[in-house]
């Protein structure tokens, strides 16, 4: 793999430390490392061991300064052939996100952070993995910016084991006690805590040494000035060293009878605690963050409270006094570091996080109305998973009213519910939904449903790869669509043109749904009870298209008509339907007095209505989702079509029969209309014809 890491600078750090271990053990295993930083002290490092540095000022933060690192890092992935782009700091991310997104290439972050829940920080959680230093840290990501757990990957940082030499406390201990204290001079390390606490140890500890590396960034001089202040205030000048930045923590660490780490808000996991455990240095850490990932207290080390002076010279008295308990902890915490924290194990774990990004992909399909439409989807559905093997994880976003068509599918991982016409209304709603899909960080979005709200959806998903129609209804959102071709194809057709964009072809065109066992028992109850035969011949009819639909429905007198005459064949009418046609069902119940028929009108679900329609010989119905329901179960139907086109919504079928009149108003698609002519012209005598033609 060819792998880009990028970061501010590459100056002395954990950030940096960590960089470079990984950049030097993905050469000696063959890889390409390169590194974009601002430079620094670690760059010829950096080199000697085979890795490519390009200097670049990734580490600002304006707009302009951004999108101008964006573009040449997206040349520099352009040149490097880079597989993975690996950001390890925020103004990094922004630029490296953005050169990701235009280059196609895999986007991965790590927090080495607690951040500050802004909007500059939230790019950190937009990689396919986002790679966190302790539990701390991922608990954070998820509950504070919405990262999902599946995308974390948890991996610690690591010591180099032979850059530090094990001397126990029992080896290194002479007259003075040296305790020191590692980190950038910032008001977040806890100086001034420290250094109260030292005044305290100097009263029991008479030949004192503190020892204070790390020096102040250029903004943070002041502080520096008020820790100095505060050591001639206590008294502690002649105890304390001030030794800036140094290269060798090694050497510092064989110097050492105690580190303490004194930081005062969430550490991410605090690298020089492991360093010191790897030399053997015993360690007192205050309880933030990461460090309770690393230091069992008392075991292999000891934890304080933040900025408590007291209870922190307690501790390091502890260590003073009893050598055997500094001698316990100290291989007690070298035996973890070993074991935890090793360079290896690292590589690993992100060589592993680099492949799994690789070749896990998650796929997003969308088509969220109407029952019709999404039961006519399922032969899609079927077709993109034999395209895409297991390691693609297929999610379905379909509307609240048409879920339960897809509750039992077992072509898709994740069943996505929206609800479009509530709590997902409106421009707020699709924000609010688009950055839930965000999250989800799909790599591929094929999109069924082809109008403005799907189209926004896909944008806002952020997929990298966008495929639908492009139409006036913001087709341009796609990145990857065909124009739609005249004269109107059937609907299966018509989403495997644009499924050949993916070399997907059609290939089965039968449909399917899934009901349960508990659906076959429900209906075999309902029929139980109208004291049918065994032997009994079924003829379904549906009474309605939808409340919106009212041009599609036959005339009631039309139904009435037609069950007298299949009554007079000894044949059983079941009438199917949803609450709406409840009065409508109740009105053909009062006209056909005389007649048995079976009234199912709101008392099915989808599913449940599979196995009703099942059990007819023959359906009947409108352009309608009964009408798809009987053809993914194998009913013989005949459809019947007035305003709408049967070229472009007959579901595929082998039995059926189709009634439609060629007026030259229709089709018209009007919902609703007075005349309604193209309905009431089907007569009861050829719908008649047409359901003995399948009975026989």
């Amino acid at each position: 793999m060819n792998i880009l890491q990028i970061l501010p600078e590459l100056n002395v750090g954990g950030v940096e430390t960590g960089t470079l271990d990984l950049s030097r053990e993905l050469v000696k295993l063959g890889h390409k490392a390169v590194v974009v930083s601002n430079g620094g002290e670690l760059v010829k490092e950096l080199e000697a061991c085979g890795a490519i540095h390009y200097r670049l000022p990734v580490q600002k933060k304006s707009i302009i300064a951004i999108l101008r690192n964006a573009s040449k890092l997206a040349e520099i992935i352009q040149k490097e052939n880079i597989d993975i782009v690996h950001a390890r700091s925020r103004a990094p991310a922004w630029a490296g996100y953005w050169a990701a997104r235009k280059t196609g290439r895999i986007f991965i972050t790590t927090c080495h952070g607690y951040y500050r829940k802004h909007f500059f920080s939230y790019v950190m959680g937009w990689g396919k993995r986002v790679i966190v230093l302790s539990n701390v840290i991922a608990r954070h990501m998820i509950e504070d910016f919405g990262v999902p757990y599946e995308r974390i990957r948890l991996i610690a940082r690591s010591v180099d084991p032979n850059k530090f030499r094990y001397i126990g406390p029992d080896t290194k201990r002479k007259d003075e006690f040296n305790v020191g204290i590692i980190g950038r001079l910032t008001p977040i390390k806890g100086h001034l805590s420290f250094i109260k606490a030292m005044s305290k140890v100097s009263r029991a500890v008479p030949k004192l040494k503190i020892w204070i590396v790390g020096d102040a960034p250029a903004n943070r001089m002041s502080y520096k000035e008020q820790i100095q202040v505060l050591v001639r205030r206590l008294g502690l000048w002649h105890y304390t060293e001030f030794l800036g930045n140094q290269r060798d923590i090694p050497a510092i660490l064989a110097n050492l009878d105690l580190l303490v780490m004194a930081t005062n808000t969430q550490e991410a996991f605090g690298r020089v605690i492991i360093e010191a455990q790897a030399a053997g240095v015993p360690v007192v850490a205050t309880r933030v963050g990461g460090v309770i990932d690393i230091i069992e207290d008392g075991v292999n080390g000891l934890l304080v409270s933040p900025d408590d002076p007291q209870q922190m010279s307690e501790a390091v008295l502890k260590i003073y006094k009893d050598q055997g308990l500094a001698k316990t902890i100290a291989e007690s915490a070298y035996k973890k570091v070993k074991e935890k924290y090793n360079v290896d194990l690292m590589v690993k774990s992100t060589l592993e996080a680099y492949e799994d990004a690789r070749k896990n992909f998650n796929i997003l399909m969308i088509k969220f109305s109407s029952v019709g439409d999404v039961i006519l989807s399922t032969a899609a559905i079927r077709a993109v998973r034999k395209k895409f093997p297991a390691n693609y994880k297929i999610s379905f976003l379909v509307g609240n009213e048409s879920k339960e068509v897809l509750l039992g599918c077992p072509y898709i991982d994740e069943l996505i519910v929206c609800d479009l016409k509530n709590k997902d209304k409106g421009i707020a709603g699709l924000w609010k939904l688009g950055r839930e899909l965000a999250r989800k960080n799909f790599d591929l979005v094929i999109d069924l449903q082809n109008n403005r709200a799907s189209h926004i959806l896909s944008a806002l998903s952020m997929s990298l790869e966008r495929y639908g129609y492009y139409n006036n209804k913001f087709g341009f959102l796609l990145n990857h669509s065909i124009v739609d071709k005249k004269p109107p194809v059937d609907p299966l057709t018509h989403q495997f043109e644009m499924l050949k964009l993916l070399d997907i072809k059609l290939e089965g065109q039968h449909l399917e749904l899934w009901p349960s066992q508990k659906d076959e028992e429900y209906i075999e109850e309902l029929l139980g009870a109208t004291w049918a035969s065994a032997n009994q011949k079924f003829v379904g009819i549906n009474l309605g298209a939808s409340t919106r639909w009212l041009s599609k429905n036959w005339p009631i007198a039309s139904i009435a008509k037609f069950c007298e005459e299949l009554s007079k064949q000894e044949i059983l009418v079941i009438i199917t339907g949803t609450q709406n046609e409840v009065p409508l069902a109740n009105q053909l119940m009062s006209t056909l007095k005389n007649i048995k028929i079976i009234n199912t009108c709101g008392k099915t679900t989808i599913n449940q209505l599979a196995c009703l329609v099942k059990k007819c010989a023959v359906f009947v119905s409108a352009d309608s989702a009964p009408l798809h329901i009987a053809a993914s179960v194998a009913t013989p139907f005949v459809a019947l079509f007035g305003p709408t086109d049967p070229a472009r919504h007959l579901p595929p079928a082998k039995n059926y029969a189709l009634i439609k009149k060629d007026l030259s108003c229709s089709p018209c698609y009007k919902a609703n209309c007075k005349k309604n002519k193209c309905m009431q012209s089907i007569t009861v005598e050829e719908v008649l014809e047409a359901v003995n033609k399948l009975l026989k």
